[in-house]
């Protein structure tokens, strides 16, 4: 049997001469801010190479069963579709896969949801081994409840006759039953390869704990400068673009901070609001560099009016991976924009563009390490030269001095190696 392709963000491939037309389509309920909502999706959208040219909204106490919107609305929409040329549809939210059939029929374009319009994104962007087997993880347990939807060709595999007299077999398995037991078995095989990704990634963490390096995460909406902070702070390394999504695999760089103390600092994938569950799930390995870390630099931008929820968004994920015990520092990043949103005093304001900032928050996170370090001053013997290297190796060296009875150092040390130099401190 072939294997199923996954393919939501076929339309978008299709036009390669710029980007594919689509209609936003959106059920109002009351339950969050809808014109935010479909500022979002149009910013998803354009993650994935669409343009939204129209919206089709409608509120309604109740969503219709067999297509969200009700039958007015969704005659009203395929003359929006139709008349704007748009390639697709994309609804502000979960479809079921008789939803998404019902609608694709009516208005006669392809349509797509919220979650795999993220999907496509994900697919799209991941650039590690772990980030597309995640994202193939992702898809298949969203597409395995929707397949009657989303199938095209679900008849009966009649069994073939046999000998002259047209004995026929039973009717054999349906298409539909095929491809949930195709889709179960590969949902079960990227389980087991993640698991064992995951029991690398433990031995990873082991061993910065075993050389007690710190790590800084980096955690926050999707678009607010992460990627552009790291650089800033570390070396232009990673890949960032004003866009949604545009990191997805976490990355890590090594930083110095102002009291010679080494971390690891840590840029995770964004969070975009009302994210599903299964994809929270699918990403859990990579959202946990969050859950292990020592400190949490939470990222909002600055200049986006919405930035106070985009950080109770942010909050809501970190709820998720039991972070609430580990130290946090809020930053506002892209403060060189010209209209900035209220921020309340004291908060920390960076941009990544100008370096405006950045010493503040190195020293506040020196601040909150401060209990991992020890300034001291030894006065080390030439046979004892060896400990100089591990001081520059885990720490940092201020000054140095050669003298007759050996060569004078003043550094800092992590606590964890105060004990090795004890014996040579000197006394002031």
């Amino acid at each position: 049997m072939n294997d199923i392709t996954l393919d939501f963000g076929a339309t978008a491939q299709k036009q390669t001469e710029g980007e594919t037309p689509v209609v936003l389509l959106a059920l109002d309920l009351g339950r969050y801010d809808m014109d935010r909502s479909l500022a979002e999706l149009t910013a998803l959208a354009e993650a994935n190479g669409m343009r939204a040219v129209a919206e089709v909204v409608q509120k309604r106490a109740v969503p219709e069963a067999a297509t969200m919107l009700g039958e007015g609305k969704v005659a009203e929409a395929r003359l929006v579709c139709a008349n704007t040329g748009a390639a697709a549809a994309i609804f502000d939210g979960e479809l079921t896969g008789s939803q998404l059939r019902n609608l694709s029929a009516a208005l006669q374009v392809e349509v797509l949801d919220r979650t795999m319009l993220i999907l496509e994104i994900f697919r799209a962007r991941a650039t590690t081994n772990e980030g597309k087997l995640q994202t193939e993880l992702a898809t298949l347990r969203y597409q395995l409840p929707r397949l009657q939807g989303l199938g095209e060709s679900l008849s009966r595999q009649g069994g073939g006759g046999a000998g002259g007299g047209g004995a026929r077999r039973g009717t054999g398995e349906t298409k539909l039953e095929l491809d949930r037991r195709h889709l179960h078995h590969r949902i079960e095989h990227l389980e087991g390869k993640l698991q064992e990704l995951e029991k690398r990634r433990g031995e990873t963490r082991r061993a910065r704990r075993k050389n007690n390096v710190p790590v800084v995460a980096l955690v926050g909406y999707t678009n607010v400068g992460k990627s552009s902070l790291l650089n800033a702070l570390c070396g232009e390394q990673i890949f960032e673009a004003d866009m949604l999504f545009a990191t997805l695999d976490p990355t890590a760089r090594k930083l110095t901070l102002p009291s010679g103390l080494q971390v690891i600092l840590v840029d995770t994938v964004g969070f975009v609001s009302r994210l599903p569950h299964h994809l929270v799930e699918a990403f859990k390995s990579t959202l946990e560099e969050a859950a292990y870390a020592d400190v949490i630099v939470k990222v909002a931008d600055a200049a986006d009016p919405e930035a106070a929820e985009q950080l109770a968004v942010t909050d809501e994920v970190l709820a998720q991976l039991d972070c609430a015990d580990i130290p946090q520092l809020v930053v506002y990043n892209k403060c060189d924009a010209a209209n900035l949103t209220p921020f309340a005093p004291g908060m920390l304001l960076t941009s990544a563009k100008t370096g405006r900032g950045l010493p503040e928050l190195l020293a506040r996170l020196d601040e909150v390490l401060a209990h991992r370090v020890r300034g001291i001053e030894v006065l080390l013997p030439y046979d004892k030269l060896a400990l100089a290297d591990l001081l520059r190796s885990r720490g940092s060296v201020a000054a140095e001095e050669y003298r007759d009875d050996g060569v004078y150092y003043r550094a800092t040390v992590k606590i964890d190696d105060l004990h090795r130099f004890a014996p040579y401190f000197v006394q002031s």
